[in-house]
C-alpha cells in the first residue's frame, strides 16, 4: 500500500484523536482500561510508521481537559498509566532521534506531580533530537490553549508591551503552546467518530480530516497509509479555487 503513496504529497504534520479503546475493550467484555492499555502498541507502532513515511510532526490527544469527567478510577487508571508510559518507552524513542513535546495546562493541581515531572524529564531528555517531533496532547483543550495565547498577549497590551493594533494571526500562532509547530495538513479520527472533539482548534483551520472506523488499538500501518490516500486525494485549495 505504500507504494500507492505519492512521496512528494506525504503531510508534514499529522494529528490523531486516539478513539475507540473504552468500545474495543467492551466489545471483548473487558474493563475500559484494558482498551487503553492495548492502544499503547497502536501508539508506538504509529510513531515508528509515521518515522518510516517521512512524516515530521506527529500530534496525539492523549487526554482532553473534558477527560476529567470520566469516572474516577479510569483517570486515575490514565494518570498512571501515561506515567508508565513514559517510564517504558522514552529510552527507545529517544534513540530513535525522536524530539518530545507536551502541550495543554501542565499547572492543573489535578495532574499529579511525578506525571507532570516525567513529562518534564522527557523534554529534557530529547531536545538535543533533531528527528520526527511527537507532540503529546495531554490535559488539552483547543479553546484553553488560544485562551491562555490571548491571556498572554492581554497582558502584552495592558503593560504597554505591545500595541493592540499589531494583532494578526501570526502573533497569536506565536503565542500558542508550541508556536514552532506547522499546522497539520491531516488529522485522523478512529472509532467513526466525526468530531474534532477541541483538538487542535486554531490549527487546523485548514487541516483534513479523515475519519477511519477502525478502533484505535486496532490502528495499524495499513490504517494510517489508507488515511494518507485518502488525503493525497483531496484537493487543498485554502478558499481558492481549482486553476485550469
Amino acid at each position: 500500500m505504500v507504494d500507492e503513496l505519492d512521496p512528494a504529497r506525504i503531510p508534514r504534520h499529522i494529528g490523531i484523536i486516539m478513539d475507540g479503546n473504552g468500545r474495543w475493550a467492551g466489545a471483548r467484555g473487558l474493563e475500559r482500561t484494558a482498551g487503553h492499555a492495548a492502544g499503547e502498541q497502536s501508539l508506538f507502532d504509529t510513531i515508528d510508521n509515521c518515522q518510516s513515511l517521512g512524516i515530521e510532526w506527529l500530534t496525539v490527544y492523549a487526554f482532553s481537559t473534558e477527560n476529567w469527567s470520566r469516572p474516577a478510577d479510569e483517570v486515575e487508571f490514565l494518570m498512571a498509566f501515561n506515567e508508565g508510559l513514559l517510564v517504558r518507552h522514552r529510552d527507545e524513542v529517544a534513540a530513535k532521534n525522536i524530539r518530545l513535546h507536551f502541550i495543554g495546562d501542565m499547572d492543573d493541581p489535578r495532574i499529579p506531580e511525578r506525571v507532570v515531572a516525567r513529562m518534564a524529564e522527557s523534554e529534557e531528555k530529547t531536545k538535543a533530537n533533531t528527528g520526527m517531533r511527537v507532540v503529546f496532547a495531554f490535559n488539552y483543550g483547543g479553546r484553553n490553549e488560544i485562551v491562555n495565547a490571548m491571556r498572554t498577549i492581554a497582558l502584552d497590551v495592558a503593560s504597554g508591551r505591545l500595541d493592540p493594533t499589531k494583532l494578526d494571526a501570526e502573533l497569536v500562532s506565536a503565542r500558542l503552546y508550541v508556536p514552532e509547530m506547522p499546522e497539520p495538513e491531516l488529522i485522523i479520527r478512529t472509532s467513526g467518530e466525526q468530531r474534532t472533539s477541541n483538538f487542535l482548534l486554531w490549527q487546523s483551520a485548514y487541516s483534513e480530516l479523515v475519519f477511519t472506523p477502525v478502533l484505535w488499538p486496532d490502528f495499524d500501518r495499513p490504517a494510517l497509509v489508507a488515511a494518507i490516500a485518502e488525503y493525497q486525494q483531496r484537493r487543498r485549495r485554502f478558499g481558492g479555487v481549482d486553476e485550469g
